[in-house]
């Protein structure tokens, strides 16, 4: 049996949720699952309808951690755990030490929740919480990096796994044909409307676009704290018929419209302490033959292949998105590198990167 502690777990939203979904899941095929995740108002639904054992936990976040750290342990004592996954460093921080040497234990980083300076308080916790697992699992080459400098040792990368493409419905797909309509060329983003994202650089590169390509489309899925300040830049620049913000979706719309786009942009940067560890987003849309436009600064260039499955560029730099999108656009390049991108993702189902972990324990 195998036991996952985790932060970040569906129905809420977002990349690590969706990477210890794809990771409880995966394990299934190697032995029973028990999930031990926060409560979440549309819990109960979510759960019913999946295959794992998922025992939630409520209250004050204070107090959640300890309830949390409490139950792990019972568990580990009355059952025969092959091993425990951990999707934070604060999961396992309340962990006793003696329960875990019951077990083989991971850790996951993934750069922005360890990025702290070094022999500062919270670097201190972290390299006292990481160093009680077995395995320090970073999600890229860059993340690894990044946690050697910070004073962690025996980092192994396992990046993200992938359980994309999905089949898309006919609904979906007319939905996202009446979204685009007759656009060309046709770019996307998912992701939070943050800083880190780029999305401000990408709609001002877009208006430098327009000349030469008219009738292009720009679509973003996901909200954020950026939402009303990107509305207003759309609005400046006269946008409107180009760019579409999508703030909630389906999960088939999300698809619908990565099917039926061509380029996958999102160029990120270093906003405060957050830097992109992976991005498994561009291997969503790879998985979906679209090539991505990601930044230089994380671990883009483990999910990108500069040159073969799309470009890294700064992005903070708009010159360098504007000739990043020209380069990908000029005689439909995105049609080679989306094909390169597909073939490219398959290496990351999540039946080939579950066996890293299993070959671990």
């Amino acid at each position: 049996m195998f036991l996952v502690s985790t932060r970040n777990f569906p129905p809420e939203l977002g990349g690590m949720q969706n990477l210890m979904e794809g990771l409880s899941n995966a394990l299934t095929n190697h032995g029973p699952v028990k999930v031990f995740a926060d409560n979440h108002q549309d819990a109960n639904t979510y759960d019913q309808n999946s295959k794992l054992n998922i025992e939630r936990i409520s209250g004050f976040k204070i107090f959640r951690k300890y309830r949390k750290a409490n139950l792990v342990k019972d568990f580990v004592e009355q059952n025969q755990i092959r091993a425990c996954f951990f999707d934070h460093w604060k999961s396992i921080e309340n962990i006793e030490l003696e329960t875990l040497k019951k077990t083989k234990s991971f850790c996951l980083i993934h750069s922005k929740e360890i990025n702290h300076p070094v022999g500062s308080s919270l670097n201190k916790r972290v390299l006292k919480s990481l160093g009680k697992a077995d395995f320090v699992i970073a999600n890229s080459k860059f993340t690894k990096e990044l946690g050697l400098k910070l004073g962690l040792k025996d980092i192994h990368v396992i990046n993200p796994g992938c359980n994309y493409p999905i089949d898309v419905s006919e609904a979906a797909r007319k939905f996202s044909k009446n979204i685009y309509g007759s656009s060309s060329p046709k770019l996307i983003t998912v992701s939070r409307l943050d800083g880190r994202k780029s999305h401000q650089n990408i709609l001002m590169s877009i208006k430098n676009l327009l000349p030469k390509f008219p009738d292009l489309k720009y679509v973003s899925i996901g909200d954020g704290d950026e939402r009303i300040n990107l509305q207003k830049l759309i609005k400046e620049l006269g946008l409107e018929k180009n760019v579409k913000l999508i703030f909630n979706s389906t999960e088939q719309e999300k698809v619908g419209l990565l099917e039926q786009s061509d380029v996958f942009v999102m160029p990120s940067v270093v906003y405060k302490k957050s830097v992109e560890g992976f991005g498994i987003t561009y291997i969503e849309a790879a998985s979906y033959g679209k090539p991505s436009i990601g930044g230089i600064y994380g671990g883009e260039g483990d999910a990108i292949k500069s040159g073969i499955t799309g470009y890294l560029c700064n992005g903070n730099d708009l010159n360098a998105i504007y000739d990043t999108l020209i380069k990908i656009l000029s005689n439909e390049k995105y049609k080679e590198l989306g094909a390169n991108a597909f073939e490219f993702s398959k290496g990351f189902s999540w039946k080939k990167i579950i066996k890293n972990y299993i070959n671990l324990i």
